[in-house]
């Protein structure tokens, strides 16, 4: 039997190798695991929003994302009588550094992370399976499969299951997956299609339901996705049923198109059923869970892979700090406290979309054909209703104000951002200033303020000191506490730093040399 670990990350997708990459920031020990014998080469999720970029750009990836994917992507709405140009990310994201939604293929996010994990000395375990879990004692005795078949067993403080909507760590940890299926089956394809404009997301809206296609590049120019019409009967997906189902969506329909689309070349096709199903914890004892397998729901929105990595990097400093002794075990607490509601957050939302652009109910057919032509130039006029739609798609919006972690000094500012909100990239570089792992002290007002070697400097060697003068996200006098996630934990008007304390030896508690 191989020494302890920290931590054994089950399932390397985007979620359990943005985890891995945050663990390996830390030095935690661990390991990562994955039953699949290659990384996905299909391109799934093809979309990465702001706040996703903004919380990768402190494991050092976002820039080679970026320069991967597609960031001048617009959106064609195409309705029937007329075509729309839909502005994406112009209102709502002036605080960020990456007002845009990146297109890139999730198997180029894999091969990002990957390459990362590797240049630290770490491997992701392909083809070694989970196949039984034991407690024992302060450890879980973890029964692994290699890919030459034969067992091992390993020992983890921590078991965190990144292993999709049929996890393995799920179902050995006792933990109830509830929700759905939608009764609808959906076409998803990646190949080329002759007749689109490049460089753009379509959207047809018809009667039935919605058609889209993404830009890719690779490995095809776009992604397909559609919903099976209505009485089609199953069967293989061929390149001539997705065609003919494309000719009745998108001709002689009033369109304001007066060309065919023709699909050419496909690299993979398939039919599927969509899910919105949602663990009753994301956590018991020392099993956890992340992305897929916490919450699975409907595309739309491209928040789903978004809001796994997001599960793993609010995760992942926190196992990280109580691992070395840092901070208390309540810490690991707070995980479900601030992500469960935002799993629910996107479950609902999601449903609602999919709702809005499947259901075969009389009126919402009749809105879809009718009136959201007439009213879609309206409502890309109005300014306040798009800023907080991207707000809530970009996840920039995400907060835990009503979290255990979350904490309001004795005044709390005027303006700017409150505790539990996500730390704005203002002025801006200031999320390259704190992008280093551990804690954010970041000052505000005149230096004579405060000692010049700040306040609790250099804790644990997980606390650094920013003074910020005037140009920062608070206009008066303020001292705020960034976590390593990029939120504010703590935040009050003055230069009293007695509440600072108070919220320090709470969360980060324990003596490490």
């Amino acid at each position: 039997m191989t020494a302890p670990l920290d931590v054994l990350v089950v399932g390397a997708g985007p979620t359990g190798l943005a985890l891995a990459t945050q663990l390996r920031a830390y030095d935690t020990p661990f390991r990562i695991v994955d039953r699949s014998l290659d990384r996905a080469r299909e391109s799934r999720a093809p979309a990465i929003q702001p706040r996703t970029l903004e919380m990768l750009a402190g494991l050092g990836v976002t820039d080679d994302l970026v320069e991967r994917g597609s960031t001048a992507v617009r959106l064609h709405l195409h309705l029937p009588g007329r075509e729309l140009q839909v502005p994406v990310f112009d209102v709502g994201c002036e605080d960020t550094a990456y007002p845009f939604l990146l297109f890139l293929p999730q198997s180029e996010t894999e091969a990002v992370l990957t390459a990362r994990l590797a240049a630290r000395d770490v491997t992701v375990e392909r083809g070694t399976e989970l196949v039984s879990t034991e407690r024992e004692g302060g450890y879980v005795s973890c029964g692994l499969r290699c890919p030459d078949g034969s067992q091992e067993t390993v020992r983890a403080r921590y078991v965190v299951g990144c292993d999709g909507a049929h996890s393995t760590v799920r179902t050995q940890a006792g933990i109830a997956f509830e929700g759905h299926a939608y009764p609808q089956t959906f076409f998803l394809a990646d190949l080329e299609v002759e007749g689109l404009e490049p460089g753009a997301a379509h959207t047809y809206m018809t009667a039935a339901g919605m058609l889209f296609f993404f830009p890719l590049g690779t490995p095809a120019s776009w992604r397909m996705i559609a919903m099976r019409p209505p009485g089609l009967r199953g069967g293989e997906v061929t390149l001539s049923l997705l065609q003919q189902f494309v000719d009745d969506w998108t001709t002689d329909r009033a369109w304001h198109d007066d060309h065919r689309l023709i699909l050419r070349d496909p690299v993979w096709m398939t039919a599927f059923r969509i899910h919105n199903r949602g663990a009753i914890h994301y956590r018991n004892g020392p099993f956890f869970l992340a992305g897929d397998a916490a919450h699975i729901h409907s595309p739309a929105g491209g928040q789903g892979m978004n809001t796994g990595i997001q599960d793993a990097l609010n995760l992942g400093w926190k196992l990280a700090h109580v691992c070395r002794g840092a901070s208390p075990e309540s810490l690991l607490e707070t995980y479900e406290a601030e992500r469960a509601p935002v799993g629910h957050g996107v479950r609902r939302l999601t449903d609602r979309a999919f709702t809005l652009g499947t259901s075969g109910n009389p009126a919402l057919r009749l809105a879809r054909t009718h009136l959201a032509p007439r009213l879609a130039p309206l409502l890309l006029r109005t300014t306040r209703p798009r800023a907080r739609l991207f707000r809530t798609v970009s996840e920039l919006g995400i907060h835990y104000r009503r979290g255990p972690a979350s904490t309001s000094g004795p005044h709390r500012p005027r303006q700017g951002p409150r505790a539990g909100d996500r730390l704005p990239d203002v002025p801006p570089g200031l999320h390259q200033r704190t992008a280093a792992p551990g804690y954010h002290l970041l000052l505000t007002g005149p230096a004579h303020l405060w000692p010049s070697a700040g306040p609790e400097g250099g804790r644990h060697g997980l606390l650094s000191v920013h003074h910020l003068g005037t140009d920062s996200p608070w206009p008066d006098v303020t001292h705020a506490l960034v976590r390593p996630d990029g939120y504010v934990g703590y935040v009050t008007r003055g230069d009293d730093l007695t509440g600072l304390r108070t919220y320090l030896e709470r969360w980060l508690t324990g003596l490490v040399p």
